[in-house]
């Protein structure tokens, strides 16, 4: 659900010496460490501690000097890493956990960054003194509180420093003198805080100016085992040693003991592989889980054990323990990087040939089985190895950086944004190092934009990213109706209420685009989330604290027009539309409550047209029905509320109230919810009840689970658990859309029916009133009936689920258009242009009809009735006929691969299902013109003779479909060049005057005989020449159209008779066709 987007933002710090007293040129305390065997740094002190069994040492230590340190190690530099050639280039880069700042590090130098607005706050630069007593710089830890950075040298030192921020003081602000003139701008927003003169060019997120700091040396710690990889965590450091292989950890500070290091030798770890070294270590917070990557290409899950006693002698002490989860079998499949995805539970293991095993954490014990795989469609060679994988805040992005470019993916493996597509020439030409190849990134913004550093670069490559609004707010509504959130502004796609054949079209201005007031960004920069409402006429916003809301009609922006009412809550747990009404969960203070705004009032607390108060956060807070909204808290219970709205007021009334105690076990992990009430206890119960008898649909990290009620023995309401899909990226229940009035086309159908449509134009009446869509990161999988799958996962009938049926998609899916039968998504597209010297990223719409799928699976369990009264609400599209054509060619496809026998064979049930409606003979026909020639016998096994479908359209005066038949004869030998076939549809195309068909007939006729003789022939009997004029005839209109004579070998087409159709198949093997617009009104296949 991330895609790039736009140009990338360029920022250096070439020019240091502008800083002034904010950069230090620093000896790192080199002349005393040289002299003393240990540095003290005030009353902590980094102790010496020997192994008794290895007789290594593996603790942090000063060095007596220089010369000694080699004595010790004399192949240390040798085996070391040689310099980037450009002494300026970026090798490495921290984000701060609160993300207001980031650090990178060249080989001499930190510079501390501000985030917004972006800005060099400090630099150290070491000297060359430095340089050569610790070495050069090669990895940068910041401590997660950015109180200490960390710079590893590669001679096996860690150079500490500490920073001193004043959060009351900013380097600087600017002033603007005031202006006379009296020009002024019309706004498209109001209620806006203005932007004072000294705002006035304050972009997103720079409300709060520069800050000031102050970066100073701390101490250096010297690791004589050498350093493979280390982490900056809140108590300690770890440090994964080389010689020999063991872990240490050294406090920040001492304990109550004192001690301030403890390691502990690789060989004494059971649970890990002999005679390896740790060479990759990444921990995650909120899991309190670390991954470790051995030289042997093993990949382990590891924790830290408590604290043992201090009466355990050294060498028994244990500090970790952990599982192995990733096997290589082979020297290709061996892990290089990993990355943790705490909101999903899932573990990314990027291996040397490229791809990425990622794997589910299902508990602390080792439980961590395979669950996905993500593939590059490039070679090794072309790709180079992987530098950095990491997965978005939210996790619903992994993003997989390497020295030839960089690919991104969505959670459970939907293919994004790469960089690989572009053209390297023209990249080295505009040094553009953001799509050559990434040495490192990182995330900021909540996911907003990801910083790259190119290779051998001194610039920073700060990508924007689009979103989807689901990934901040997930509501029915946001599944219904596209919405996409940008950095600054939001992207709504409006192709649904536009007509059919234009809501499938890839045209850019089915975008509405807008930019969120700058007086909201400022200061609440970067948009959390966002939610639409049901009839696209409302949008809301919320960022840091406080919120805005849109009105897509008239273009208008509404914020606080107090700044203390803005900052006195934040949106917590989601947002929804009910008409113009927008409910929001917040938090004010230490209260949680569930606030009404108005559309059509000023954004004020005192207006608020409701709070109702709650006890707990909310996790989740979702719409049921058009009256109706349900509000999941941290307290594991789910309330039920009622919209009432009486006159000129409205409010929520507590209908009810589920508590999940022992049954979910993690409130926070809940992503999505709905629910199903029963249609009796809908249209006619009291709505107190609904609680007792709804089924629960929760959405728990990615499995889809159902929990359906039913009562013991003594009359208590309990849960009956089912999972009914798993990889679940998101999920939509159509009856979570509120009706609206019929349509024309349903009355016409169903005349005697009171039959209501949902907001998708679908009736209610039919199969999909009730379907179940889920996205599972490949596929788009549904099930046409949610009842189904209650019957069948109840405890009465313990049966298996119903299968869902598959529809493919090669695009990342965002709704589906009911009323229009496609799924609608988006595909970024790379830019590369000659006349700018830059790319870009943009979105592309796409379409994929959803139709022929459906109708396969009714066919494939005989339940034709099904399939027709599907078809019937579709039959008024545009493009119907080419769903027909599309389910023909995919079954015709398949059959031909798969040779079935005559029973088991589907092709007699598609035809049969076709033979039903009007444009029969031009489905045929259509799809035998977009297949090989060889699936053409295995089509008419089950037709009647080409001949007899030939008469049948002459006689229904479908002229180009019968020429069609023609070619079809042709091909099976059985029209020759003198054929009263061809004679009878000239003289019936002359007769309706159909030239443009008189003129296909002429150069089929050429094409089969070179010499002119059949179709002077030809135009003789239907009296469209004569012997004096039909070779002039003949070089005026046809000489120049000539064919090449049909031959049967290869896949190349026989000449075609008026069947030229811009919406035409290309005949592919194993494609899936999706909707697109074609020039003369019918759909392409993109």
């Amino acid at each position: 659900m991330y895609w790039p987007t736009g140009t990338p933002k360029i920022y250096a710090s070439r020019s240091l010496h502008n800083l002034g007293s904010n950069i230090s040129h620093s000896e790192d305390n080199a002349d005393s460490f040289r002299s003393r065997n240990e540095v003290e740094d005030g009353e902590n002190r980094a102790d010496t501690e020997s192994n008794d069994s290895s007789k290594e040492n593996t603790s942090a230590q000063l060095p007596d000097s220089l010369e000694q340190d080699s004595k010790n190690h004399p192949n240390r530099q040798r085996q070391l890493p040689q310099p980037a050639k450009e002494d300026n280039a970026i090798v490495g880069v921290r984000v701060a956990r609160n993300g207001q700042m980031f650090a990178t590090i060249t080989l001499n130098t930190l510079t501390i960054w501000q985030t917004r607005p972006t800005a060099v706050l400090a630099s150290v630069i070491r000297s060359a003194h430095s340089v050569k007593t610790y070495g050069h710089n090669t990895s940068l830890l910041l401590r997660p509180d950015s109180a200490i950075f960390v710079v590893q040298t590669n001679l096996g030192y860690l150079i500490t420093y500490t920073l001193a921020t004043d959060p009351n003081t900013r380097v600087y602000k600017p002033s603007f003198v005031q202006s006379s003139s009296t020009h002024s701008k019309r706004q498209s927003f109001v209620g806006t805080k203005g932007l004072g003169s000294d705002r006035t060019l304050l972009g997103p997120g720079e409300g709060g100016g520069v800050r000031e700091v102050s970066i100073q040396f701390r101490m250096v710690i010297r690791i004589d085992a050498g350093i493979s990889k280390a982490l900056a965590l809140d108590d300690e450091l770890v440090v994964a040693t080389e010689k020999p292989p063991a872990i240490q950890c050294i406090r920040w500070t001492p304990d109550s003991s004192g001690a301030q290091t403890s390691n502990e030798l690789l060989n004494r770890m059971s649970w890990i592989s002999k005679k390896t070294a740790v060479t990759e270590m990444v921990h995650d917070r909120p899991m309190n889980l670390s991954a470790w990557i051995t030289s042997d290409g093993m990949a382990y899950a590891v924790q830290r054990v408590s604290e043992a006693s201090p009466k355990v002698p050294e060498a028994q002490k244990k500090l970790f323990r952990g599982y192995c989860f990733h096997r290589p079998g082979t020297d290709s499949g061996s892990a290089r990087k990993v990355a943790i995805n705490a909101r999903f539970s899932l573990i990314a293991v990027a291996c040397l040939n490229g791809n990425i095993y990622v794997y589910s954490a299902r508990d602390y014990a080792g439980n961590i089985p395979l669950s996905h795989k993500l593939y590059l469609d490039i070679s090794t060679a072309s790709s180079g190895q992987i530098q950095f994988l990491t997965y978005s805040p939210d996790g619903y992005c992994l993003f997989a950086g390497y020295e030839k470019g960089w690919m991104t993916w969505s959670v459970y493996g939907k293919p994004g944004g790469s960089s690989f597509v572009a053209d390297k020439p023209t990249s080295d030409l505009h040094r553009e190092g953001w799509l050559l190849g990434v040495r490192d990134g990182s995330w900021l913004a909540g996911g907003a934009e990801i910083l790259l550093l190119g290779q051998n670069d001194d610039r920073i490559w700060v990508v924007e990213m689009a979103r989807c609004s689901v990934v901040g707010c997930f509501s029915s509504a946001n599944l219904s109706r596209t919405l996409l959130q940008t950095n600054t502004g939001l992207m709504i796609y409006r192709g649904y209420d536009a007509p059919n054949l234009t809501a499938i079209s890839a045209e850019s201005t089915l975008w509405h685009q807008t930019q969120i007031p700058p007086g909201y960004l400022v200061d609440q920069w970067p948009i959390r989330s966002s939610v639409i409402s049901f009839d696209g006429r409302y949008v809301a916003v919320a960022g840091r604290r406080g919120l805005a809301h849109y009105s897509v009609n008239s273009g208008r922006w509404k914020t606080f027009t107090n700044s203390f009412m803005e900052n006195e809550f934040a949106v917590r747990g989601g947002m929804c539309w009910h008409q113009h009404i927008l409910i929001a969960a917040v938090e004010a203070d230490d209260r949680f409550e569930l606030r009404l705004f108005s559309r059509e009032l000023a954004l004020d607390s005192s207006l608020l047209l409701h709070t109702e108060v709650l006890s707990a956060p909310v996790v989740l807070l979702a719409q049921s029905s058009e009256d109706s909204i349900l509000v999941y808290t941290y307290e594991n219970i789910l309330f039920h509320f009622v919209i009432d709205v009486r006159n000129d007021s409205i409010q929520l009334i507590l209908a009810g109230q589920i508590a999940f105690h022992g049954i979910v076990r993690a409130p926070a992990r809940v992503r999505g919810l709905s629910w199903i009430i029963p249609d009796k206890q809908y249209l006619e119960g009291d709505p107190s009840k609904d609680v007792t008898t709804a089924s629960v649909l929760f959405l728990v990290d990615g499995k889809l689970v159902l929990l359906q009620p039913s009562t013991t023995e003594g009359g208590e309401l309990k849960y009956d658990m089912r999972v009914i899909a798993q990889n679940v990226e998101y999920y939509a229940l159509m009856r979570d859309q509120p009706p609206l009035p019929t349509s024309n086309l349903e009355q016409d159908i169903y005349p005697n029916s009171a039959l209501t449509t949902n907001s998708n134009g679908i009736s209610q009446g039919s199969g999909l009133r009730d379907s179940l869509w889920v996205f599972d990161g490949n596929d788009m999988r549904v099930w046409t009936d949610i009842q189904d799958i209650l019957r069948q996962a109840s405890i009465e009938m313990s049966r298996e689920l119903p299968s869902s049926i598959l529809v493919p998609v090669d695009f990342y899916p965002l709704s589906t258009l009911l009323s229009k039968g496609i799924l609608l998504g988006v595909d970024p597209d790379l830019v590369q242009r000659r006349d700018i010297n830059f790319a870009f990223f943009r979105l592309s719409i796409r379409t994929q009809l959803f139709l022929p799928q459906l109708l396969r699976h009714y066919l494939s369990q005989f339940n034709s009735p099904a399939a027709f009264h599907l078809s019937h609400h579709y039959q008024s599209l545009p493009y119907f006929s080419h769903a027909l054509e599309v389910l023909l060619h995919d079954v015709l496809d398949d059959e031909v691969d798969r040779s079935p026998t005559p029973e088991n064979s589907l092709l007699p049930a598609v035809i049969s299902f076709l033979s039903s409606f009007p444009d029969y003979l031009d489905i045929l026909v259509q799809c035998t013109r977009k297949t090989e020639v060889r699936s053409w016998r295995t089509l008419f096994a089950y037709l009647p003779p080409a001949q007899e479908l030939f008469e049948e359209s002459l006689q229904q005066g479908l002229l180009k479909t019968a020429g069609g038949y023609l070619l079809i004869l042709h091909n099976f030998e059985e029209l020759a060049s003198s054929s009263p076939q061809l004679i009878r549809l000239l003289a019936k195309a002359k007769e309706e005057e159909d030239w443009d068909l008189c003129k296909e007939l002429a150069r089929f006729l050429t094409a089969l005989d070179e010499s002119g003789v059949s179709l002077r022939e030809a135009l003789e009997m239907v009296d469209l020449g004569n012997k004096s004029d039909a070779s002039k005839g003949e070089n005026d209109s046809v000489e120049g159209a000539r064919l090449k004579v049909p031959s049967f070998q290869s896949k190349s087409r026989s000449p075609s008779v008026g069947l030229e159709s811009t919406g035409a198949l290309n005949s592919s093997r194993n494609r899936s066709p999706s909707a697109g617009t074609a020039s003369d009104g019918s759909v392409a296949a993109n």
